[in-house]
């Protein structure tokens, strides 16, 4: 994609400075970027109905990936029991979701050449095989788990897509008083398939019963891994329903673009990733996102590994990761909507979020060291704790979305979100990997979540925020 700014210095000048008031040479750099829109036919600013079927399959397909990534880790003890998985391949099969991540600036690369339709093709393509291969009926258990990290692999591959793309689809489908509702809903959905892991898994699947004699304690494996394959088939039969709706209708963009920042050029592939590397703003912010979101995926990961020392069952660390999920799903979709309504409070969000992250995981990790701090270790405390949590830091993603996209527009939002959940799915497969060889002590990983909410607020607090995008949006199109 070609750039249409007409010096090297006047685009690294943010087109909005503090406060929504325009920076010198953002009007004509706004005038500039208007000028590549049809020459024929109505201006941009129109909507299309269908924008709501393209948002409804991308996050179909969001939420399945999210759902067959999350599948072990709330059934970690039975599949075990049913599968002979170690310490070690628990903690991988859910590694495979950020080490999928490491082909991430070729699916970037794709989705701003290629556009949607192919991109989200390819990615649910990936889905597919993942969960078909983990569906191969083989009686030798050596050989099925290796089909099983096999399918994990494909299925982290599909995650790029369905992290990044929320952004661009909101700018290439809706309006500027959508997008933020939009870029929520589509990131949600991934999270949401996540959750409903934590339910589904421990109420299908029984949990294994260690003083069973022998002949039962066969038994009941036979029937846990029946139990499983249940699970493991349906999630196919989901993901192939998916893949056939977004091959009969996904197009790429609509006829005419919603907004003057939707029909603007923007940079090249090369010249992105300079303005990325070289933009202190954009580093700064993209850290505060990355490192406690990784931390948060990771422990979220293993949370029943978590809370298996405290003496909380499998089906109630599944509710609990189910709750603070989707507390987060619902206030991340209404903290979305408020964006909408008033511009330019993106940051103060992001503060007012993080406090009460940082509060909430303090609360939990001291809960944790009950016999130290002698605070009531109940269902109750620890289901708070952790519903805060979640709901604070999973409502803070379509936010920092936005907030990336407006700090260093021009840039293509796949890149710019690639970027930085490269970025935290590299701070998680860190944690993921230490916790393999730590995993009989988990007090230093509860420790991280605070300490990265934290650093995260004081990153948030020292921010410049400024409004690219929706200058182009309020300001050039007028």
């Amino acid at each position: 994609m070609g750039s249409g700014w007409s010096s090297e210095e006047e685009e690294r000048q943010p087109l909005l400075g503090p406060g929504l008031g325009p920076a010198p040479g953002a009007a004509r750099r706004g005038r500039e970027a208007a000028a590549v829109l049809p020459a024929a036919g109505p201006g941009p600013g129109r909507v299309y109905g269908r924008r709501w079927l393209v948002l409804l399959l991308f996050s179909l397909l969001a939420f399945a990936q999210g759902l067959v990534w999350n599948t072990w880790g709330p059934i970690q003890n039975s599949a075990r029991q049913a599968y002979g998985f170690s310490g070690w391949d628990i903690a991988l099969l859910v590694l495979w979701g950020p080490i999928g991540f490491l082909p991430c600036f070729a699916f970037m690369w794709l989705l701003d050449k290629r556009g949607l339709r192919v991109t989200v093709l390819l990615t649910s393509l990936l889905v597919v095989l993942g969960t078909g291969l983990r569906c191969i009926p083989v009686s030798d258990l050596t050989l099925r788990r290796r089909l099983i990290h096999g399918g994990q692999i494909l299925n982290g591959l599909a995650g790029p897509t369905v992290m990044n793309a929320a952004p661009f689809l909101s700018t290439t489908w809706f309006s500027a008083d959508e997008r933020a509702t939009a870029t929520a809903i589509a990131s949600m959905l991934s999270y949401l398939g996540g959750a409903c892991a934590f339910l589904v898994g421990p109420l299908v699947v029984p949990a294994p019963n260690g003083t069973s004699p022998l002949l039962t304690a066969e038994s009941s494996r036979a029937h846990i891994k029946d139990r499983i394959e249940t699970v493991l088939y349906a999630e196919f039969g989901v993901v192939c329903l998916i893949f056939s709706a977004t091959l009969a209708y996904f197009p790429p963009r609509p006829p005419l673009p919603p907004s003057v920042a939707a029909a603007s050029q923007r940079l090249s592939y090369r010249r992105s990733f300079c303005r990325l590397l070289s933009n202190l703003r954009f580093l700064m912010i993209a850290l505060a996102y990355a490192i406690p979101l990784g931390v948060f995926a990771g422990w979220s990961g293993v949370l029943d590994l978590i809370l298996t020392p405290v003496h909380v069952s499998q089906v109630d660390a599944g509710w609990i990761g189910f709750w603070s999920i989707v507390g987060g799903c619902v206030v991340g979709i209404a903290m979305a909507r408020f964006a909408d309504f008033i511009r330019g409070m993106l940051k103060l969000i992001l503060l007012l979020l993080f406090s009460g992250a940082t509060l909430s995981s303090t609360w939990f990790t001291l809960t944790c060291l009950n016999s130290i701090t002698h605070l009531p270790l109940t269902t109750v405390t620890l289901y708070a704790s952790c519903i805060l949590l979640g709901v604070f830091l999973n409502s803070s993603v379509p936010i920092f979305f936005e907030l990336f996209v407006e700090t260093v527009y021009p840039v293509p939002e796949g890149i710019t979100c690639g970027v930085v959940t490269f970025l935290s799915n590299m701070f998680m497969g860190v944690l993921l990997f230490f916790l393999t060889f730590y995993h009989t002590e988990l007090s230093w990983f509860n420790w991280c979540l605070p300490g990265s909410c934290l650093l995260s607020l004081l990153l948030i607090l020292c921010f410049r925020e400024s409004y690219d995008r929706l200058y182009l949006d309020v300001v050039v199109s007028v």
